[in-house]
C-alpha cells in the first residue's frame, strides 16, 4: 500500500524517498501492535494464573485486580492530560511502557502478598493507560499516512492471540516462575518498535467540568450506561477468572492460552465483520442478540465440567463482545450531541473497562472463594440475562429516543 502524501510531489528523489520512509514508518507500528498487544495478552490473560500460582486465593485476587481497576480509572485520564500537555503521544507511551516493563519484570518474580499489591497497583497505574494512548497513536498515525485504522490494529489483535497460545504452552514447559523471561522478551520488543515509530502530536479542546456535569446526567446516556454496566460485570469477571477457573477443572496453563488463543481469534473474525453486521438504527437490535448470547455462554461455562469444554465456548467472545462494544459505540454516538461524542466514548470506556472491572472482580472474588467457579458462572448468566431483558425495554422505546 502506498501513502499519498503532499511532499510527494515535490520530486520524483525526494518523494520516493519520503513514500519508503511512510512505509516503514507504518510496518513499525503494525510491529509495535503486534509485540505491545502480545505483552498485553501476559498482564491480563495470565496474571491471574500467576497469582493463583503464588497461592494467593480467589478472594484475593478479586481484590488485587479490583484494586488495579480503580487505579486505572484515575491513571488513564492522568497520563492523558500529560500527553496533551505535552502535545505528544509516543514520548508518553516510552515512559508508561518502560515503567510497565520494569514493574511486570519485579511482580512476576515476586511472592510476598503485601509486594504484590504494591506491583499490582503499579502495572495498573502504568500499563493500563498504554493501551488507550497505543490506539490513539493508531488512529491518529493512520490518518495522517491515508490507511484505514484496522490494518494496524488488526496487527494487535492477531498478537494477542498468538502470544496467548504460545505463552500457555511455553510457560508448561519452563514453569511459571519463568513467566517474567517472556515478559522480559515481548516488552523488550515492544519498546525497541515504539523507539521508531512515528509519533502523533495531541490537539483538542478539553471539557469543563460542567460540560461533564451535563453529559453525565443526559437521560438517554443514563439509561444506555446502565445497560453497558449489566453486560460489561459479567463480562470483566470471565476476564479475570477464565484462566483460574479452566485450572480448578483440571486444566493446565497451555490450556489457559488455548482459550485466550481461541477468543481472541473470533474477535480478529467479527471485528472484519461488523461493517457488515451493524446498520444505523440495528445497534439495540444487535446488544440484545449478544446480551442473551453473552447468557448461553456463561450457562454453558457453568454446566460443562470439561476443561476443554470452556475453552470452546471462548469462540463466543466475537459475537458477545465485538458486536456488544462496537454497537454501543456506534449507538452512543447516534443519541448524542456531537459536542459530547469523545467524552461518550471515554465515558463508555471507563464503565465498560474501569467501573465493571472493580465490580467483577471483588464480587467474582468473593462468589469463586466461598461457592466455587461454577455458581460465579451461573451469577454472570444471570447479571446477563438482565442486561438482555433490560435491552429489550430500550429497544422497545428506542423510536421516542431521539436527542431527549
Amino acid at each position: 500500500m502506498y501513502v499519498v502524501h503532499p511532499l510527494l510531489c515535490a520530486g520524483s528523489g525526494y518523494g520516493r524517498v519520503s513514500e519508503n520512509e511512510h512505509m516503514m514508518a507504518i510496518q513499525a507500528l503494525r510491529a509495535y501492535n503486534f509485540f505491545y498487544f502480545s505483552l498485553l495478552s501476559i498482564f491480563i490473560s495470565f496474571l491471574p494464573v500467576y497469582l493463583a500460582f503464588r497461592c494467593v486465593s480467589p478472594a484475593q485476587i478479586g481484590i488485587l485486580i479490583g484494586m488495579g481497576s480503580f487505579i486505572g480509572i484515575l491513571s488513564q485520564p492522568f497520563w492523558g492530560m500529560v500527553s496533551d500537555r505535552r502535545k505528544t503521544i509516543k514520548r508518553v507511551i516510552l515512559v508508561t511502557l518502560g515503567l510497565s516493563l520494569v514493574v511486570g519484570f519485579t511482580l512476576l518474580q515476586s511472592s510476598q502478598l503485601w509486594l504484590l499489591f504494591v506491583l499490582v497497583g503499579a502495572m495498573y497505574f502504568f500499563m493500563l493507560p498504554t493501551d488507550p494512548l497505543t490506539e490513539s497513536l493508531n488512529y491518529r498515525v493512520a490518518e495522517q499516512h491515508g490507511i484505514h485504522f484496522g490494518s494496524v490494529r488488526t496487527f494487535g489483535a492477531i498478537g494477542y492471540a498468538s502470544a496467548s497460545l504460545i505463552i500457555g504452552f511455553t510457560v508448561d514447559r519452563i514453569g511459571m516462575e519463568n513467566l517474567f523471561w517472556v515478559y522480559a522478551a515481548y516488552g523488550g520488543l515492544a519498546y525497541l518498535l515504539c523507539l521508531v515509530v512515528p509519533d502523533a502530536p495531541v490537539s483538542g479542546k478539553r471539557l469543563s467540568v460542567a460540560d461533564l456535569r451535563r453529559f453525565l446526567t443526559y437521560p438517554a446516556t443514563l439509561r444506555f450506561f446502565l445497560l453497558v454496566l449489566l453486560a460489561a460485570i459479567p463480562h470483566r469477571t470471565n476476564d479475570s477468572f477464565l484462566g483460574v477457573y479452566v485450572q480448578s477443572l483440571g486444566g493446565n496453563t497451555g490450556m489457559v492460552g488455548l482459550a485466550w488463543f481461541v477468543a481472541a481469534i473470533s474477535e480478529v473474525a467479527f471485528f472484519a465483520l461488523s461493517p457488515r453486521l451493524l446498520r444505523n438504527g440495528n445497534e439495540i437490535k444487535m446488544i440484545t442478540l449478544a446480551s442473551a448470547i453473552y447468557a448461553i455462554r456463561y450457562f454453558l461455562c457453568a454446566a460443562f465440567s470439561g476443561p476443554m469444554l470452556v475453552v470452546f465456548l471462548q469462540l463466543m467472545q466475537g459475537i458477545t463482545f465485538v458486536i456488544f462494544y462496537t454497537a454501543s459505540i456506534q449507538y452512543l454516538y447516534r443519541i448524542i450531541p456531537e459536542e459530547w461524542k469523545a467524552t461518550g466514548q471515554t465515558v463508555l470506556a471507563v464503565i465498560f473497562f474501569g467501573i465493571s472491572g472493580i465490580i467483577g472482580s471483588f464480587g467474582g472474588g468473593w462468589v469463586f472463594q466461598h461457592w466455587g467457579g461454577a455458581a460465579l458462572y451461573q451469577v454472570m448468566a444471570v447479571c446477563s440475562v438482565l442486561g438482555c431483558l433490560y435491552s429489550v425495554m430500550l429497544w422497545k422505546r428506542q423510536p421516542s429516543e431521539g436527542t431527549q
